[in-house]
């Protein structure tokens, strides 16, 4: 199969816009409970028409500050209750929102503001502030502050302007008009500004939550959203969950406060990226050794793998169930508890989860559903469903959407969640749309026969050794970011004899390493070669060669010093590494790897 097409649900709207998504739930159900924002230790719940009153609040505010029906208005911060108030209310005000993200440099918001002609930013605090001054154009007129009570300020801004006036505001957006504008993160050159329209966002929420009812619409449901909103991704879930009525709360700091926010909201179903669900097993697992009883835990996710195996083949012998009875009180249940209690299935994109990781969350209760599309198609393209569930693959394509493998083993994309195109570059849409409007994704994949999607690499990753094997490096880093000790990895070797490796050491997991191995008082250079060490990550290696042929396997590897950062500038904001940067920045490791070769 080289095609397929899923049926939309909700047909391609021909009025209307995101903001009544707000105001419908507002009229309809007005004291449904629909958000609930951080107060002390606990949570206040919002109202649809609380939330619906904040949002024209604050877009009068807006509409005050003189901003107009098409201005951009910028919104660069982390992900908290105010960024959703805020994106509802510069739509109310008839204008567009540019995401950028609270760990942008200088220049890339420079790059940003100027490229859109943005009128006004909101940032997070007075140091994002302070950093936005630093490069500032003079078409920027307006910086508001979060955490300097903005939307108090804007209402108290905005409070003699009419209702009428919102209403001919949102009245003058149609499917067609530019919602917003989100610049790509870049693994290479300079963003590239991603026009996604109001219909864009209708198609691929509604047909999202339509298709998986049981997890959007389920009375009682509620999702924490800790993915960045000025991520696609984050905007999705956010703008999905409005659209279903699902219970939306968010937590703006993962590494220090996300155990504690799940614990005290209790989601129903969460939304994350790979790495998220990496570090809950590897952490669990570490934990385990650290008290002594490793070899349970791996033994329980041996049972929870082949259980999920077994679901699969509707074989589940009576032994297999009853070691699986067992761990679910031993081990399961408290990773479980660890993600809220509540959580019965996740939706899992970014980046491949791997079929191991996918197999022991189902075995143990917690159903990861793999999805996977781009900033371009408005997030996800592709979905398993809790009935339509393949491990290993990214699913079927959302309705509405069809997907096409091309001669080279291109995904191409066709449907209404794909984005206008390029802001002011024509240049790049001609590069990207084919003749028949298939957008070309640049990812190598296969359908199976049932319409499932595989992703197998990106076509411009392609490793081609010396010798001129042809190696897809995802398959490799996901396997090795498996292993509790490593964070992140880069597999090498274009145009050279044979594959290797970068890697890093995940510091959090790397001291109870140390602990356990009375190394304390080593440097990171010092364990870097400590034989003990490279002999685990060894284990790792060989753990990930098995995926590949010889020729493709990793023959060397080198320990770094220093893990890959956004802040260092080798990852992007949702976390993928710039292999360009990193082969820079490391030039003289890579070249250590063949110097005798």
């Amino acid at each position: 199969m080289n095609e397929v097409t899923t049926p939309a649900l909700v047909p391609s709207a021909t009025a209307g816009n995101l903001t009544n998504l707000i105001a419908e739930r507002a009229w309809f159900e007005p004291e449904r409970i629909t958000m609930s924002r951080p107060l002390g230790d606990g949570w206040q719940s919002v109202t649809a028409r609380e939330v619906d009153e904040e949002v024209r609040a604050t877009a009068k505010g807006l509409i005050a500050a003189g901003i107009q029906i098409g201005d951009r208005v910028a919104i660069m911060a982390r992900t908290r209750y105010e960024w959703t108030v805020l994106d509802f209310a510069i739509w109310y005000a008839g204008a567009v929102v540019v995401p950028i993200y609270d760990t942008s440099s200088a220049e890339q918001i420079d790059w940003i503001l100027n490229d859109s002609s943005t009128v006004g930013i909101i940032v997070e605090t007075p140091a994002l502030r302070e950093l936005v001054q630093t490069v500032q154009p003079a078409h920027t007129k307006h910086v508001w502050v979060m955490t300097e009570d903005v939307l108090t300020v804007l209402r108290n801004a905005g409070a003699q302007v009419s209702d009428d006036e919102i209403e001919r505001r949102r009245a003058a957006l149609g499917p067609d008009t530019l919602a917003t504008l989100i610049y790509t993160s870049g693994t290479t050159g300079k963003p590239k500004g991603v026009s996604l329209t109001h219909g864009n966002f209708l198609a691929e929420c509604g047909n999202v939550v339509q298709g998986a009812s049981d997890l959007f619409l389920k009375p009682g449901g509620s999702t924490l959203l800790f993915l960045p909103v000025a991520h696609v991704f984050g905007r999705m879930v956010q703008i999905g969950a409005i659209n279903s009525g699902l219970h939306l709360a968010h937590c703006s700091d993962p590494v220090g406060r996300l155990p504690i926010d799940l614990a005290s909201f209790k989601p129903t179903f969460v939304l994350a990226v790979p790495r998220i669900f990496e570090k809950i097993y590897n952490g669990a697992e570490a934990r385990a050794e650290a008290a002594g009883k490793g070899k349970i835990f791996r033994k329980a996710a041996d049972v929870a793998i082949a259980y999920s195996e077994a679901l699969d083949k509707k074989r589940i012998s009576p032994v297999l169930k009853l070691k699986h009875g067992l761990f679910d009180k031993l081990v399961y249940s408290k990773i479980r508890a660890g993600m809220g209690g509540r959580v019965e299935a996740a939706i899992s994109g970014g980046a491949p989860l791997g079929v191991r990781l996918g197999h022991f969350y189902r075995g143990a209760g917690v159903t990861i559903l793999e999805g996977y599309g781009l900033t371009e198609t408005t997030a996800g393209a592709t979905l398993n469903l809790t009935g339509a569930h393949r491990v290993g693959s990214v699913g079927r394509p959302i309705p509405g959407t069809s997907i096409k493998i091309a001669e080279d083993g291109e995904v191409l994309i066709r449907g209404a969640i794909v984005m206008r195109g390029y802001w002011q570059n024509d240049a790049a849409n001609a590069e990207v749309f084919d003749a028949d409007r298939w957008f070309q994704t640049g990812d190598l994949g296969k359908l199976d026969e049932d319409g499932f999607l595989f992703i197998v690499g990106r076509k411009k990753e392609l490793i081609v050794t010396a010798g001129g094997k042809n190696v897809a490096p995802a398959v490799l880093e996901d396997r090795l970011r498996s292993h509790p000790l490593v964070s992140q990895c880069v597999v090498v070797g274009d145009a050279r004899p044979f594959i290797g490796a970068l890697i890093t050491i995940d510091q959090d997991l790397l001291k109870p390493w140390v602990a356990a191995n009375k190394k304390q008082g080593a440097s990171m250079a010092d364990l870097a070669v400590d034989p003990q060490l490279i002999s685990v990550i060894q284990t790792a290696v060989d753990e990930a060669n098995k995926a590949v042929s010889k020729a493709e396997s990793i023959r060397k590897f080198r320990i770094l010093t220093t893990d890959f950062t956004i802040a260092g500038g080798q990852l992007t904001a949702k976390l993928s590494i710039k292999r360009h940067v990193i082969a820079q920045e490391f030039a003289a490791e890579i070249e250590a790897l063949y110097e005798k070769e």
